[in-house]
């Protein structure tokens, strides 16, 4: 209960109580009322929690038929497994806080279950490659059950920089379920629309710079990206292996938790996780306990943006910390204009050496009726043969990843901008104002959906300095603005990433901002 509807309790008390006793009356009687109060609060948490509880296979699938693929038509499942019934049935002979939950996953991520693995494009539609990307080995050990694929932003959203968030040609335009008319964000669209709208107890989604932390905060949910190497990239459908990551995209920070503990591990065949074994922890153990009482959050103000709306909601959420015993520290900052700049140089160079060799590993029987892609100079020929690929935006960033072939301005370029987000960036600012976390809004409200002229965001949120450096960066639901979500980023240094989702979970307690539940309506509707 509020500190001011407590106070108004007690005044109502001790006015008609009776002067001689008003004090012993008093006492007894607020103690009883608050009692009462905490009581009802407790109970509406409660009912909050079974309205997330994990649900049946049969009862999600009906979830996804009303409103997914008939009635408002969020369309953020692209494909849905055949042999999850058989798969949960399995599941009834593990224990553990995973066994039986039904997730979703990312379409640029690949399974052994019976569906293709496309990254949204017409090129992939035939993709069986038959092989679970490591880390599901160690979900479908702790008995999680794969439900379906979600649609994306096609290839990741690094095909063109005129893209809406959230379209492919194999599924489509992707909704927000909070404003069907307004943006899912990406590109792990399908992903964060499926969870906020009850599709799934959990998806996995994937993120090279701001794919998950963006589509969570703007369809209301919690979105994690791990340290870049904590969780095996194999036979994940690539654009950069300086910056890519998958990552749990749930309704809460413990359920996050759950889900890295399960995903994180090395893999030999991915040098960049050659150290995750070491920091693998149980990342859920210790979160109920966790409290911001006196820790340091350094406030990235000049991320908030200029809306006095977003300014407001920002405000309450800094409010919350600081009920919770937050120390807050102001920081000045603004990101150097090359860092960005040369990220793009390296995101361009790797994409055309990652995405040849994921091709060349796929299995010639994927591309059962399209020609046979072995490069990225394939896939834009393969697009330029296919009118229904380019109908609303067209692969310049394609083009000029196909043409990136100087390594030196590359390696240059990867030295420059990870040293500007990491070192001289999170690191730094951490040290210089003796911060534990960098705060700030994680990104807009959604913007308007519009295939003509792509995506136009303000500019809100910093999450670029985590997703450069390989930094960890959780995104908690902070409220909304005029109904459209907003989420509260907390970015840590590199393998702190226990400690960012207790930090995360002691603001999802204190946080007093009520979040939206998703309107399946049209935004003003």
């Amino acid at each position: 209960m509020s500190r001011l509807a407590a106070a108004t309790v007690s005044a109502v008390l001790l006015a008609t109580a009776a002067p001689s006793d008003a004090k012993t009356y008093a006492q007894h009687s607020v103690v009883h009322y608050l009692a009462r109060i905490k009581a009802i609060d407790k109970a509406r948490q409660q009912r909050a929690a079974e309205a997330h509880a994990p649900q049946s296979v049969g009862a999600y699938l009906a979830r996804i038929k009303a409103i997914d693929k008939a009635g408002p038509k969020i369309n953020a499942v692209i494909a849905l497994n055949p042999d999850a019934a058989k798969a949960e049935a399995a599941a009834k002979a593990v224990t553990g806080p995973l066994a039986g939950k039904v997730i979703l996953v990312k379409d640029n991520i690949e399974t052994a279950d019976r569906m293709p693995t496309t990254a949204g494009s017409l090129l992939l539609k035939d993709n069986f490659a038959g092989r679970d990307a490591p880390f599901m080995l160690g979900l479908r050990a702790a008995g999680v059950v794969v439900l379906g694929k979600t649609n994306l932003s096609e290839w990741a959203n690094m095909r063109s920089g005129q893209s809406s968030s959230g379209w492919s040609a194999v599924g489509g335009q992707t909704r927000n379920p909070h404003a069907l008319d307004r943006s899912p964000c990406g590109s792990s669209s399908g992903s964060g629309a499926a969870i906020a709208a009850g599709m799934a107890w959990a998806a996995i989604g994937s993120e090279t710079d701001g794919s998950i932390t963006c589509p969570a905060s703007l369809n209301g949910i919690v979105g994690f990206k791990p340290t870049v190497g904590m969780i095996s990239r194999t036979h994940v459908v690539p654009i950069s292996h300086s910056q890519d990551t998958v990552g749990p995209m749930t309704t809460s920070v413990r359920d996050a938790a759950l889900m890295l503990t399960a995903m994180a591990g090395s893999d030999p065949a991915d040098s960049a996780t050659a150290e995750a074994d070491a920091h693998k922890t149980d990342f859920a153990a210790g979160l109920a306990a966790s409290s911001l009482k006196g820790v340091r959050l350094g406030v990235l103000r000049k991320a908030v943006g200029s809306n006095p709306k977003v300014i407001a909601l920002f405000g309450k959420a800094l409010a919350d910390l600081k009920a919770a015993g937050a120390e807050l520290v102001d920081i000045d900052y603004t990101p150097p204009g090359e860092m960005g700049r040369d990220e793009y140089t390296v995101l361009l160079y790797e994409l055309r050496t990652d995405l040849a060799a994921y091709l060349q590993s796929v299995p010639a029987s994927s591309f059962k009726d399209t020609p046979p892609a072995r490069t990225l100079a394939d896939a834009i020929a393969f697009n330029k043969a296919h009118p229904e690929e380019l109908k609303w935006f067209g692969q310049d960033s394609f083009e000029e990843a196909e043409a990136m072939t100087d390594t030196a301005a590359y390696k240059k370029a990867r030295e420059n901008s990870l040293r500007l987000a990491g070192v001289d960036g999170i690191d730094k600012l951490l040290t210089d104002n003796r911060v534990s976390f960098l705060i700030a809004p994680t990104a807009p409200p959604a913007w308007a959906i519009d295939l003509v002229t792509g995506d136009h965001s303000i500019d809100v949120g910093m999450g670029s300095l985590a997703a450069i450096a390989g930094y960890p960066h959780l995104t908690v639901p902070m409220g909304a603005v005029e109904g459209l979500p907003m989420g509260l980023s907390f970015m840590g240094t590199k393998w702190d990433d226990k400690r960012v989702l207790e930090a995360g979970t002691a603001y999802e307690r204190a946080r007093t901002v009520p979040v939206p539940k998703p309107s399946l309506k049209r935004w003003g509707e």
